[in-house]
């Protein structure tokens, strides 16, 4: 496709994009980030720093770091991703929130900066709640992992009240247990 397309034209981009994705999900983590930092070079030139295509390639760079346990290079990524997230959509834009909450995650098992992590849970968290409301998959699944980081930095009554106000989170899991 490269050949008959162009490097730069966005049919490629978005299908180096996807591959990034497929060979991330299958453990090719190098492999990915290789594909997607050629995407990031093109799309930067193409579309340019701020475009929606280019930050969702800044954040799968930072999943694919994340994954390659190398914390502050994700955390790099996550970061420049809200940096343009913010400036293109707002802050409480959902595409927004979820770099948000991929730097809560970065804090939460990467660094276990438990409180760091909660304070960017607690935005994103509310932010998803007031966007999208207290049933979307989003505000979900950042509750469970504010209460998860509520049990694993010891806050019991921050963990009691989380799964009092969203009852889906499952207090039977492995980690939220033994804190109950």
């Amino acid at each position: 496709m490269v050949g008959v397309l162009g490097e730069e034209n966005i049919v490629t981009l978005q299908t180096l994009h996807e591959l990034g994705i497929r060979l991330n999900n299958h453990g090719e983590h190098e492999e990915a980030r290789k594909v997607y930092e050629r995407c990031l070079t093109a799309r930067e030139t193409v579309l340019g720093e701020d475009h929606k295509d280019t930050l969702a390639t800044v954040g799968n760079l930072g999943n694919v770091y994340d994954d390659l346990k190398d914390y502050e290079k994700a955390l790099e990524y996550y970061e420049r991703g809200l940096k343009g997230w913010k400036k293109t959509l707002g802050k409480t834009h959902p595409d927004t929130l979820q770099a948000v909450f991929s730097i809560a995650l970065v804090y939460s098992s990467g660094f276990q900066d438990y409180g760091k992590a909660e304070e960017l849970y607690q935005r994103a968290l509310e932010g998803f709640e007031a966007q999208l409301g207290k049933d979307h998959n989003s505000t979900k699944t950042c509750a469970m992992n504010l209460a998860v980081c509520f049990a694993r930095a010891g806050e019991k009554l921050k963990l009691r009240k989380i799964i009092d106000k969203y009852p889906h989170i499952l207090i039977d899991g492995p980690v939220l247990k033994k804190y109950l």
